[in-house]
């Protein structure tokens, strides 16, 4: 009896793994490099697209006009990011260090999936996570839009003027590279004149 040798086909499996292999490397190269961006130009932040009050929580609905006079730390997230989250400590701390200062940091939740939308869903996650600062809920995508933003967790250096001045992407924790970075980059803004 003659014995066969098949030649297997690669499979509808093997070939979605070799696409989403090729997809996240892709997305791993086209990635920014986390650290600082200096904004060129130095924009005015535009305004915030949320102001309902159900669209926010911690706070009644702000504008920039509310923050005039102090640095702002813009924080994109979403509850099913994990980076976001291992980054609250980090962020609650600096929030701690800075509380005498003329220092702000403002949520902006923008929901990566249709759960993510829930505001209930979002109050509690932002309670468990000791998140106490105002928190525009942009279930729209309407600001994450209007800043050009493409990545979670990020962070957007606002000046007292209400300028873009840098942006920072990527988890951060205490005493990291890109944590010393930006408090020096907040220190740096606390301390140019109010006018």
């Amino acid at each position: 009896m003659k014995t066969m040798n098949r030649i297997r086909r690669p499979g509808l499996s093997f070939l979605m793994a070799a696409a989403l292999v090729a997809g996240l490397l892709a997305a791993y190269w086209a990635a920014p490099e986390a650290g600082a961006h200096a904004v060129d130009g130095q924009p005015q932040a535009p305004a915030f697209t949320q102001q309902g009050p159900q669209d926010w929580l911690n706070s009644p609905p702000l504008a920039w006009s509310d923050l005039r006079g102090q640095v702002v730390l813009l924080d994109f997230w979403t509850f099913m990011c994990w980076n976001c989250y291992r980054s609250f400590p980090w962020l609650t701390g600096l929030e701690e260090r800075l509380k005498d200062r003329d220092f702000r940091v403002i949520g902006v939740h923008t929901p990566e999936f249709e759960a993510e939308k829930d505001r209930a869903r979002i109050a509690e996650r932002a309670d468990h996570f000791g998140l106490h600062h105002p928190i525009m809920v942009d279930n729209d995508h309407a600001y994450w839009k209007a800043m050009g933003n493409r990545y979670w967790p990020a962070y957007y250096l606002i000046d007292r003027q209400g300028r873009v001045r840098h942006y920072f992407v990527g988890e951060t924790h205490a005493g990291d590279e890109r944590a010393v970075e930006i408090e020096a980059r907040i220190r740096e803004l606390l301390a140019e004149p109010t006018d």
